[in-house]
Formats: C-alpha cells, sequence, structure tokens
C-alpha cells in the first residue's frame, strides 16, 4: 500500500477553538467601544493574530499605537489560553479520532499544519499528540496562509512528495494553500463556502474509510 501524507488543520477540523478566539477577540473588541460578532469572527478564520487584529482595528475604525497593539496581542492569548487549560478530549470534533486510527492502520503519514502558536499544548490536552508524526504551527513558519509554507512544510517533515499530500482544512485560506502546493484539499464545512475543494465534507461523520482508503490508493 502506497504511504501518502495526510496534513490536518487544527482549529475547526479538530477541535473547535474559535469559540475561544472569538470570546477573547470579543473582549477586547470591547475596549475598543465595538461590537465584534460572530459573523465577522468567519473573517479571522486560518489567519494569524497579527493580521486578525489589523481586521478588528480596521473594522472598530480604530487607530492604535504599536505599544498598544502590542499589549492588546499578548492579553488576547492569555485569555485564549485560560480557555485552553479547561479543555480535555471531549472537545474533540466528531470522527476526528476514528479517522485518525483508520491511517495509523493503514500506516500512512500523519501531520498537523495550523496557524496556531498553540497547537502542541492543545494536541497535548485534547490527549492526540502521539498521532502526529509532525507538527508544523505558528512558530515554525513566517507565511500565513493562504501561502502553502505551512503544508508544504508538513510534506517535507514527513518525507512525502506534494502530489502525495492530503489536507483538511476548515477555511478558504486554508484550501487555497492546499491548493497552491499542489496537494489534495479536502474542506470540512460548508460546501458553498469551500467550493475551491477537491472535495467537502460536512465533519468527518460524512467521510466513509472506502473513501479514505480511494484517497490513499489514487
Amino acid at each position: 500500500m502506497k504511504k501518502k501524507a495526510f496534513l490536518f488543520d487544527l482549529d475547526g477540523v479538530i477541535v473547535d477553538t474559535a469559540k475561544f478566539h472569538y470570546l477573547a477577540w470579543r473582549n477586547l473588541a470591547k475596549e475598543m467601544n465595538f461590537d465584534f460578532t460572530e459573523e465577522q469572527n468567519e473573517l479571522f478564520k486560518g489567519v494569524s493574530r497579527v493580521q486578525s487584529l489589523e481586521i478588528l482595528l480596521d473594522l472598530a475604525s480604530y487607530e492604535a499605537t504599536q505599544e498598544q497593539k502590542e499589549r492588546w496581542l499578548i492579553q488576547k492569548n492569555e485569555e485564549y489560553l485560560k480557555y485552553i487549560e479547561a479543555m480535555d478530549d471531549s472537545e474533540i470534533l466528531p470522527d476526528v479520532v476514528r479517522v485518525l486510527n483508520f491511517l495509523h492502520e493503514k500506516n500512512q503519514g500523519v501531520a498537523l499544519g495550523s496557524a496556531s502558536k498553540n497547537a502542541r499544548p492543545i494536541l497535548t490536552k485534547l490527549n492526540l499528540i502521539q498521532k502526529f508524526e509532525a507538527i508544523v504551527d505558528g512558530n515554525d513558519v513566517t507565511a500565513a496562509k493562504p501561502d502553502p509554507e505551512v503544508f508544504l512544510k508538513g510534506g517535507e517533515a514527513l518525507k512525502i512528495e506534494r502530489t502525495d499530500c492530503i489536507v483538511f482544512e476548515d477555511s478558504i485560506a486554508g484550501v487555497q494553500a492546499a491548493n497552491a502546493a499542489g496537494m489534495v484539499s479536502i474542506g470540512i464545512g460548508e460546501k458553498d463556502v469551500l467550493h475551491e475543494a477537491d472535495y467537502v465534507f460536512a465533519d468527518f461523520k460524512e467521510m466513509s474509510e472506502a473513501f479514505l482508503a480511494s484517497l490513499i490508493e489514487a
């Protein structure tokens, strides 16, 4: 059986930490006298913390000094980490463990490709860190998605050609990054949002083992 690389994004694919990011950003927005909505939070998917703050300042029409920005970035992350601290494996999204176990049984390469700088502590909290042969996160890359750097590094870490890499993503930027890398892109979420992906599933519950086997054999 051929060995392929399966690269997973973290937020929205393995675990829903987007809700924690949203709460932390919303509290920060209050300091700008701005009411930050869940709809606006969609703009932050797959985007770095620095870029997210710039988007928020733009939405709030708020002028901040560099010193203020740096303080807010730390503040937002500290609040987010408090939410992370309380996480456990009940937060893992449905059927993620089934898919990971199937890939391990078939001796496939499994890596994480995430913009999060907190990927390792999160995977540790979820008792999943041992399921990943390689972890490429926000500490390892300089370019944010849709730049393909994070996935290219994931493939390299597993020593597998990019054409034999399959990416699971929930954001448009992530799907575009996978496509730019020349990898197979699988969107996890809504079809109308992730229509640029090669395949789209609402969640892993929809993904059969026959489909996973076909990806390995392709």
